[in-house]
């Protein structure tokens, strides 16, 4: 939890300070200097998004922290629809291929989660804050 936490945040900051350079990393190209048509608000939802990744991966920190399990749980299947999500928009054509990857990690962090969430609960030993999100 804690590692996608920070990643999260980190992406969040980025998108922030540098929106092109994550357009890129998603597998976008960016627009170049001044060819925005009028009524693009790509960079609106772009410094929206970026400021809700910074929060959330402050949240997935703090929990991380706190060992907060009801968290961990609710992740799971928020993540699995999130993946289901990004990865019919990249089938659908409504992203490009390089966004799979976001809807993949996505997916593998809700499995690992899971079943971290589920080894404990059998009795196993280690923190879950520290197998969530391992990928």
């Amino acid at each position: 939890m804690a590692v996608f936490g920070v990643l999260a945040a980190a992406l969040g900051v980025v998108g922030l300070v540098a929106p092109d350079a994550l357009l890129t990393v998603m597998g976008f190209d960016p627009v170049p200097e001044g060819g925005r048509a009028e009524g693009d608000h790509t960079l609106v939802f772009l410094t929206a998004s970026s400021m809700a990744a910074l929060n959330m991966g402050v949240y997935y920190v703090l929990a991380a922290l706190a060992d907060w399990k009801p968290f961990f749980r609710w992740t799971v299947p928020f993540r699995l629809l999130t993946c289901a999500v990004f990865t019919l928009a990249v089938l659908t054509g409504r992203a490009p291929a390089g966004f799979l990857g976001v809807g993949l990690w996505e997916g593998l962090g809700a499995v690992v989660t899971g079943a971290a969430l589920r080894y404990e609960k059998r009795g196993g030993s280690g923190a879950v804050s520290g197998l969530g999100d391992t990928a």
